[in-house]
């Protein structure tokens, strides 16, 4: 449907009629009668014809109803939307230090970071959180949302996959990922409140320990799961040989278990892109509850349609009003060539 946004602009409908129904001021006679002139004049009023007038009026009549009409500011307002009406209130922290630049994780038959692993095993989770709103905490030397809550999945989607590498520094604050999540989740409802954590190290810098940020993330009722992510091996070219070590060895699985005992959740631990997305799956089973019913209503402006007729019907108005012009000169001026009679 079609609403306005300005609708008392219609009262200016009227001004033209107005304008013509006040009295007109008292002309001056004219110093100088010239009754030629006054025989041209209704001359041209006699060859104009009656439709030529009419159209002129109609064309005049139709550009300032077009501005009126964009002067309301008129938008097509679509049906109601219900919004999801059950669901969590997800959000993801990932790391992207420095570490998560190591090469040992294969996807589509090619070793990639691990910090494209997480880009493609997340993206597909969170197009299948259908009814969740996800929010995205990015953490490195320090810890800032890249993402408030919302249901828009696309956006949380492309801001991952455009997320550079060590952005927010080379190190890993744990705690400070999960103090921001803390502070992000207090105005959600209790029960609702769950935060995935994924990292490859260990918490060594920030203002907060993991321990104590997770303390209060149970004190709050927030949910936390943990994923170490990682290969346990890994083949480094050496000077004569090549030899095997562990890109992990840093990996603090203890404290990632206890976050997660703490607060209600599960620690998991991924070596590959394959386990990684397995465990997403499994968090996929996650019970949704019932929240607050939200319906929005799409709007579309449309102020610009009639704005643009009028526009146009400047532009014939004027061209319409210099042709006649043009053709009423012609008509009146005397040829060189003509005589003059005595």
């Amino acid at each position: 449907m079609i609403e306005f946004g300005w609708p008392w602009f219609f009262y200016l409908a009227p001004l033209p009629l107005l304008a013509w129904l006040l009295p007109r001021a008292n002309r001056q006679e004219a110093a100088l009668r010239t009754p030629s002139f006054n025989r041209l004049k209704s001359l041209a009023a006699e060859l104009e014809p009656r439709s030529s007038r009419l159209l002129w009026r109609s064309l005049v009549l139709l550009l300032w109803l077009a501005i009126i009409i964009a002067g309301s500011q008129p938008k097509w307002v679509g049906d109601a939307i219900t919004l999801p009406s059950s669901g969590r209130d997800l959000l993801l922290a990932v790391d992207i230090s420095g570490s998560m630049g190591t090469e040992d994780m294969s996807l589509s038959g090619q070793m990639v970071t691990r910090l494209a692993a997480v880009k493609a095993v997340v993206g597909e989770f969170v197009e299948r959180r259908r009814g969740d709103r996800l929010g995205l905490i990015l953490f490195g030397s320090q810890a800032y949302l890249q993402a408030p809550l919302t249901f828009d999945r696309n956006t949380i989607n492309t801001l991952l996959t455009e997320t550079p590498l060590g952005i927010a520094g080379g190190k890993t604050a744990i705690g400070d990922a999960i103090g921001l999540s803390v502070k992000r989740l207090l105005d959600r409802p209790a029960a609702n409140r769950v935060l995935i954590l994924l990292t490859d190290g260990v918490n060594n810098v920030g203002e907060v320990s993991p321990i104590q940020a997770a303390k209060l993330a149970a004190q709050e009722g927030i949910t936390i799961y943990t994923i170490g992510f990682g290969a346990d091996q890994m083949e480094v070219s050496g000077l004569l040989f090549n030899r095997t070590v562990n890109p992990s060895a840093e990996l603090d699985t203890e404290t990632l278990t206890e976050i997660a005992d703490l607060t209600g959740g599960l620690y998991q631990r991924a070596r590959s892109t394959q386990e990684l997305a397995s465990i997403y799956l499994a968090l996929d089973e996650l019970e949704p509850i019932e929240v607050d019913q939200e319906t929005y209503r799409p709007e579309k402006s449309l102020f610009f349609w009639p704005l643009g007729s009028a526009l146009l019907l400047s532009l014939f108005i004027a061209g319409f009003w210099l042709l006649k012009t043009t053709l009423a000169e012609r008509t009146f001026t005397p040829r060189d060539n003509a005589k003059v009679t005595p």
